[in-house]
């Protein structure tokens, strides 16, 4: 089957429309999303955007070879224009899914929100702000449906990248051994506990009501990480999990956390407040759920994160359309339980998914309350850049329509002597080093000994899925 979307585009900004014309054939008999990524696994710029698990499982892509590269952007309004010289109004019929081609990829934290002259310290491996590319040639997969289409732009050779792309498909591409080695934990347990001590007493002097704070762990590795990734999204599978590799690095997520979905008419975002390990024995199991569905803290924890949120979306919405249809909701993963709410809102006319975008990241729920006030603290206390870290992975078409998680539940990769040519782009097979961070929500009711200890089993909920010679 082939579908087609033309959509605008120009190689500068003064440069004449043209038309971009996709074009979409069906995968018969469909494979996975870990079947597409390991045939795709060398090809520059390898990117998935992954509905491994839980709700909503509903689409998924993997792409390749981004047409132009997002490269030196530093802040929304530069990704803003980086996308109008490429794409300006929607396509005529679209290939299948909310993406139709477009930007994928990754934005910093350390952005920081828009228009707010925040002082965030430098991230310790000085990746880029943003990355991520324009991709045109890409696989979706409906879950729903139980379907996939190959997809790539109607122009010269368009035909034979297809068929070239349906038959790496049916090659027998197995996963590679790697191995991690021992973990380096760089804020210790009584620095840490100090500094939420720290945190409860700026909150009891009014400062701020929350603040999310989290420390790193790094550790060597051996092999590719999109192997890694493999192992991770089958033991913590999410609905919002993602892969991107880039010159000098990759992200490996399996994030349960929606930051913005916006397809046009209606915004949503689902901040999550409060976690609770399961347990195999469903009697157990059950309690534990009631006990975070009756945890006080967590609740209170989530009400603000929702006023929060209800807040920065009510400042483009049309009055009165800002809703939480339900609160809180229950949502069980893999390995743990969490409290979540869902905020919807209709934007005025003439608002953009960027206009979204900036109103709301980073995400309220690892920043804090108020979230200025928050952001501060938490580059005071934390000391050091986050990165991609509580970042967002994504994409935004050629509509302007988009889609974010949050990073967190999310390790990131760099070949050893990491540079940012040409060498990160290709399948990495020797010594790199990976480093992830965990972290919490902090209010005054907090107990640092037990917050620590809620970090250690979030870290353990990731080095299980590759078996770190030390765990947390």
């Amino acid at each position: 089957m082939l579908v087609s979307v033309s959509c605008p585009q120009e190689s500068s900004p003064s440069a004449a429309h043209r038309p971009l014309e996709l074009v979409a054939r069906e995968w018969e008999q469909p494979g996975d999303v870990a079947q597409a990524l390991l045939a795709f696994r060398d090809r520059p710029g390898l990117v998935a955007l992954d509905s491994a698990g839980g709700r909503p499982a509903d689409f998924s892509w993997v792409a390749w070879d981004p047409k132009v590269r997002a490269e030196g952007l530093t802040s929304l309004d530069e990704l803003e224009a980086w996308m109008q010289v490429r794409a300006r109004t929607a396509g005529r019929t679209p290939i299948p899914g909310p993406f139709q081609g477009g930007f994928l990829g990754a934005l910093s934290y350390d952005l920081g929100c828009a228009e707010e002259n925040l002082d965030l310290p430098a991230e310790p491996w000085g990746w880029p702000k943003i990355l991520g590319g324009w991709y045109t040639d890409f696989l979706v997969f409906d879950h729903g449906a139980g379907r996939a289409w190959v997809v790539t732009e109607r122009s010269d050779g368009w035909e034979a990248r297809l068929e070239a792309a349906l038959a790496r498909l049916q090659r027998n591409a197995t996963p590679r051994p790697f191995g991690v080695g021992a973990l380096q934990r760089h804020t210790p347990p009584e620095e840490h506990q100090r500094r939420i001590e720290v945190a409860r007493e700026e909150i009891a002097a009014g400062d701020y009501y929350q603040v999310n704070l989290a420390h790193r762990f790094t550790a060597p590795m051996q092999g590719d990480p999109l192997d890694l990734y493999l192992r991770l999204r089958r033991s913590n599978a999410a609905p919002y999990a993602g892969y991107l590799r880039f010159p000098g690095g990759a992200c490996l997520s399996s994030s349960p956390e929606l930051l913005l979905d916006w397809n046009g008419q209606e915004a949503h975002t689902r901040p999550i407040k409060g976690t609770v390990a399961r347990h195999a024995d469903p009697e157990k199991d059950r309690a534990a759920q009631a006990q975070l569905l009756a945890s006080e803290k967590d609740r209170a924890e989530l009400a603000m994160i929702v006023d929060l949120e209800r807040n920065d979306l009510g400042k483009i919405a049309v009055p009165g359309s800002v809703q939480v249809p339900a609160f809180p909701e229950l949502e069980t993963y893999t390995r743990v339980h969490h409290l979540v709410a869902t905020v919807r809102a209709k934007p005025r006319p003439g608002t953009t998914g960027l206009d979204l975008l900036r109103a709301l990241f980073p995400g309220g729920s690892i920043t804090g309350a108020p979230k200025l006030a928050s952001m501060e603290a938490i580059a005071r206390l934390e000391g050091e850049g986050r990165g991609l870290f509580t970042g967002a992975l994504g994409f935004l078409d050629v509509r302007g329509h988009l889609r974010f998680n949050i990073l967190i539940r999310t390790v990131l990769w760099r070949p050893e002597g990491a540079t940012t040519d040409e060498r990160g782009w290709g399948a990495g097979l020797g010594r790199g080093e990976l480093s992830f961070r965990v972290g919490g929500g902090i209010t005054y009711a907090s107990q640092a000994a037990a917050e620590d200890q809620e970090t250690l089993h979030k870290a353990r909920g990731m080095t299980d899925a590759w078996g770190a010679e030390t765990s947390p």
